[in-house]
């Protein structure tokens, strides 16, 4: 049995077929069933059930997944480690966040990185604060951007994200410098899916406060409800580190008996695997970055502060 074959193997469950699993791992599709034939006569399992064109994991497959991810990533750390004995600064560092963190942060921090670190190729991932945390323990990835919260895992905090009311310039709501949750009780709310973190502080500081929103949409998107608030079809629920608020659109801070609304962000990362020296320096530039400039930070200078976890 060959490393190899149990990424082909992964790579086709998680692309839910041969030809997409291929291309991740640059085989045709040929090549990748050879080996997955090979892998599972060697093993005397199927693996998978072939429908049609589709292809679907046995509970075989199934079980035996998890395993070979385990082993994938073990395999990974080991080859970490050997490069940072030998003093290599080259390697594959693999980064989990929501895909607006990587557009207004990550993104724009990138290149600094890159360009002090030319042997690292930086692998963004696009998951949620569910999927991280199953990641970082099976070492699919080193670093995950999320919520504070899992005390479990190493972390160095980054910046705050509140949450906030964005409505029309004529709503008559916008003379109030921050907006009480219960003034919501009898609008109309725009607010974003349950993937968004700032969706599971807005429904708890709604349970705190006996507030029953009346939510008219619930989207992924913050860039449409944003724009459904600018023309006055409610008021929308963001996270303060959107990207952009378009004009006309007035934005007040949401707060809970004069508290804000929201968490601090953090990098985080598994302290029972290695973390390759040049993984340590995108944590520190990062979190430096994270002082001199976060997104939204325009946003909440009249917000009350967070409390900053000890």
């Amino acid at each position: 049995m060959k490393l190899s074959q149990l990424r082909t193997f992964v790579s086709i469950a998680d692309s839910g077929g041969f030809a997409r699993g291929a291309a991740r791992v640059r085989l045709t599709q040929s090549a990748a069933s050879r080996q997955i034939a090979s892998l599972e006569q060697e093993l005397d399992v199927a693996l998978f059930e072939r429908i049609g064109r589709r292809v679907q994991l046995t509970s075989e497959g199934d079980d035996l997944l998890k395993r070979a991810r385990r082993l994938l990533a073990d395999a990974d750390a080991f080859g970490d480690r050997a490069r940072a004995l030998r003093g290599a600064e080259s390697g594959t560092l693999r980064v989990s966040a929501r895909p607006q963190v990587i557009e207004t942060f990550i993104a724009p921090f990138l290149p600094r990185y890159l360009n002090g670190s030319p042997g690292v190729e930086v692998q963004l991932i696009d998951s949620g604060r569910a999927r991280q945390i199953g990641q970082l323990d099976r070492g699919e990835i080193h670093l995950a951007v999320m919520a504070w919260g899992i005390e479990r895992f190493e972390n160095r905090l980054l910046y705050p994200i509140h949450a906030l009311a964005a409505m029309s310039r004529n709503h008559r709501l916008r003379k109030d410098s921050a907006l009480e949750i219960a003034k919501l009780a009898d609008e109309p709310v725009l607010i974003l899916n349950r993937d968004f973190g700032v969706r599971a502080w807005f429904d708890a500081a709604c349970d705190n406060a006996r507030v029953t929103p009346r939510v008219i949409l619930e989207s992924e998107s913050p860039h449409m409800i944003l724009a459904l608030a600018r023309f006055g079809h409610g008021i929308a629920v963001v996270p303060s580190n959107v990207d952009t608020v378009p004009s006309g659109v007035c934005v007040r801070p949401l707060i809970h008996r004069g508290q804000s609304v929201g968490r601090w962000s953090m990098i985080a990362w598994n302290r029972e695997r290695f973390l390759a020296p040049y993984a340590k320096r995108f944590v520190n530039e990062l979190v430096d970055e994270a002082e001199r400039a976060f997104p939204g930070r325009n946003l909440i200078r009249r917000s009350p502060p967070l409390s900053r976890p000890g």
